[in-house]
């Protein structure tokens, strides 16, 4: 028996496996949206519903099952082609998932109490009453073995055998639970979906369990079936058929007796590996999992006196004793070969962070280890910490490398967002994704889920024409919303594009007037006009509604993007769409850093900015804060982080450029001295640092000095809002940098 604990434990374990469930239900439907005839879609979905409602039951979660039960009643009458999901059906649906979804999210998994609002359930149960299965069955054409004269129909594309006797047939054996009829499910409807799959020659009413009329409970079912079945299908493809009712029936399929001698030559020419008897026979297609995973039961079962696996299969008719003969000799010649199958476990995200803290420590540490070797001048010592220090770097690799996921999950869940808003809109707008096989940083994904939603929500609401506007301007009525995600320069993009309408700059300046944000007589570009869209408080909406016009959304994209060390810019022709780009580092624990100095102080600057380094004289620079230099005969505008920094002023003669770029621009940052690359372990900043513009972290050196990391994004825009009135400080006309 289970005690408390262990009963929580595999409750919160339903519970999570809940969320999956319902993420994959959630996917097939808006999959159906677009596809309703998709069969494999129609069975994902139904067999995630009757996997949760079994599941469920196993907990007693009575509210739970019950509710799921009407959404498969309703999914199998569209297996059945009986019903299609047209888009009402599929909206209620969903709104179905999410009544779910706040139903596993109540399970209080310590008491296993589930509290739900019963008015909320019927109401969508009224709903889903109107679009009930119906309840007429219809009759099963079996084609009598006479009436074929020897030969398959030809239905559609399914190719058929060319004989059509009992000799060259499946024989499929059915013993229904008495609970099926209960769970509704409905036999004839599964003999009816054989017949997609070839000829039925033979079917038999196996009726010896029926009770007297007087006894029988309608609810009840009493009878099983012996089918013959003339296909070309595998074993599994004819397993499928009953993968729903697996719990509620004893299925035994039996293959043609012509096609035996076949069976045992694919079982000796299966690779030479050793495996398992059971996996062999599912290679050869003489079992299926499901039948394996019954054997298995009934051999641990069998217990003190285990008997061997392949008797338990003979025993119980699932395979012929020269089949699990050819399996064993096959398994005795190749048993020196051994291979194991490699497996992949659940590992909780707390723990993987201590992990990269730990290797983060680990970093610092050995390059302390190998600065104290360089200083006492032992050439083996030195040689053996640079040797650690590789092992470090590739454990450090391998440990972020951890939690590395795809950012493909975080985008599926926008065509739920898409529909759902769209539809409230009254528009008709398609979403595509690019490059869902991206990987980031588990932490910057979940981070990027509001950003993201508001950027999305933003394009469909103000991007986005109505239909009857594009058609005027010449475009399709279906408007294009795209997220795609790629690697550039060690950092992660991801985009937003939209085929809308654009942004108007003159409407987006004349707002920033209107609220005092910009002077009238200020001369902005174009792309700093688009910026202004990200300032507090700032919107175009002319009124309020339940999805714009506030003007927080845009603002709370920026703080985000801000806080992940990344940048975002925008790219808008007006009439023919808008793109927001986001930049983001990989990860958010340990970067690689190219270190500089100012006097005694240290800083650090993320590697993939760092574009060349340049060497000037002191005097040629000047004292100025901001300005600009004229690089390769374009201007570049520069920031002293001395002066910007108020730290004391350098007397050396020569000084150090560091060119970094953020996207498309570039900025050249004055600095005494360049130390080189190294490991940076990024450590947030004490509530008490966090008001410093620039500064986006620290880190610790193996000297044991602290060493500010850089927040480039952030220096841009202070750079940008003050070069202007500073241009020139920098004497651009006498210095003229030809090369790196």
């Amino acid at each position: 028996m289970l005690n408390g604990d262990q009963w929580s434990q595999l409750l919160r374990g339903f519970i999570d496996e809940a969320g999956d469930l319902i993420k994959q239900a959630e996917e097939y439907l808006l999959q159906l949206d677009q596809t309703p005839d998709d069969e494999d879609a129609v069975n994902g979905l139904f067999r995630a519903m009757h996997t949760l409602k079994g599941s469920a039951g196993l907990f007693s979660l009575t509210p739970l099952v019950s509710f799921t039960h009407h959404l498969e009643s309703l999914l199998m009458s569209v297996r059945d082609s009986q019903r299609t999901l047209e888009p009402a059906l599929v909206s209620l649906m969903l709104r179905c998932l999410d009544e779910i979804a706040s139903m596993v999210g109540l399970i209080d998994a310590d008491t296993g109490e589930l509290p739900v609002d019963e008015t909320h359930q019927n109401e969508l149960l009224a709903a889903l009453a109107a679009f009930g299965a119906p309840t007429r069955i219809e009759t099963v054409a079996v084609m009598a073995p006479e009436a074929s004269s020897g030969a398959c129909a030809q239905r559609g594309s399914l190719p058929r055998c060319a004989g059509c006797d009992a000799e060259g047939a499946w024989h499929i054996s059915l013993r229904f639970d008495a609970d099926l009829l209960r769970n509704g499910f409905d036999p004839a409807s599964f003999v009816r979906y054989l017949t997609r799959l070839g000829d039925i020659l033979r079917l038999e009413v196996i009726d010896e369990a029926l009770p007297p009329l007087a006894e029988m409970d309608p609810e009840s079912c009493y009878i099983g079936l012996e089918i013959d079945l003339c296909s070309e299908a595998s074993k599994a493809e004819i397993e499928e058929v009953f993968a729903f009712i697996h719990d509620f029936c004893t299925l035994r399929i039996l293959p043609p007796h012509s096609a035996q001698e076949d069976y045992l030559q694919l079982i000796r020419e299966l690779p030479e590996t050793d495996q398992r008897i059971g996996s062999m026979l599912i290679a050869s297609g003489l079992l299926t999992e499901h039948e394996l995973n019954q054997g298995l039961a009934l051999q641990a079962q069998a217990e003190p006196q285990k008997a061997p696996l392949g008797s338990v299969l003979v025993e119980e008719g699932m395979v012929a004793p020269q089949v699990v003969n050819a399996a064993l000799a096959k398994q005795q010649s190749v048993r020196e070969k051994r291979s194991q199958e490699s497996t992949q476990i659940r590992v909780a995200a707390h723990k993987l962070d201590e992990l990269i803290n730990l290797v983060g420590e680990l970093v610092i540490s050995a390059a302390g280890a190998q600065l104290r070797a360089q200083s006492h001048g032992d050439a083996g010592c030195v040689e053996s910490t640079q040797i650690v220090n590789q092992h470090v770097e590739q454990i450090r690799e391998a440990a972020l490398k951890l939690r590395m996921i795809e950012i493909g999950d975080t985008f599926n869940r926008f065509h739920r967002v898409v529909r759902d808003v769209s539809q409230q809109l009254g528009k008709d707008i398609r979403l595509q994704i690019r490059g869902a096989d991206t990987e980031l940083d588990k932490s910057v994904i979940d981070k990027l889920a509001d950003p993201l939603t508001h950027l999305v929500r933003n394009a469909i609401d103000h991007g986005i024409e109505p239909a009857e506007q594009r058609l005027a301007a010449g475009k399709p009525a279906e408007g294009q919303l795209q997220l795609n995600a790629y690697h550039e320069s060690g950092m992660i993009v991801i985009e937003v594009a939209d085929d809308g309408r654009g942004l108007n700059t003159e409407r987006i300046r004349q707002k920033a007037i209107d609220r005092g944000l910009i002077d009238p007589q200020a001369n902005l570009s174009e792309q700093d006009i688009h910026a202004l869209v990200f300032a507090a408080g700032f919107s175009t909406a002319d009124s309020v509604s339940d999805l714009s016009g506030r003007g927080v959304g845009m603002d709370v994209v920026r703080s985000v993007i801000d806080g992940l060390r990344g940048s975002i810019e925008i790219d808008s022709v007006l009439g023919a769409g808008c793109t927001f780009r986001i930049r983001l580092p990989l990860t958010l624990a340990i970067i690689d850093g190219f270190l500089i100095s100012l006097g005694e102080e240290y800083f650090v600057v993320p590697l993939d900015m760092v574009t060349e380094c340049l060497e000037l004289d002191a005097e040629q620079l000047g004292d100025s804060t901001y300005g600009y230099l004229t690089l390769r005969g374009k201007p570049l505008p520069c920031i002293s982080l001395a002066a910007h920094f108020e730290l004391p002023t350098s007397h050396s003669k020569r000084r150090n450029i560091v060119v970094v770029n953020l996207g498309r621009q570039q900025a050249g940052l004055v600095v005494d001295h360049l130390h080189g690359e190294l490991q940076t372990v990024i450590k947030p900043l004490g509530l008490l640092f966090q008001h410093l513009q620039g500064i986006g972290g620290s880190t610790i050196l193996g000297s044991g000095q602290v060493a500010l990391i850089l927040d480039i994004p952030s220096l841009f825009r202070h750079l940008q809002n003050q070069v202007e009135g500073s241009a020139g400080n920098l004497r651009p006309s006498r210095i003229d940098i030809s090369g790196s």
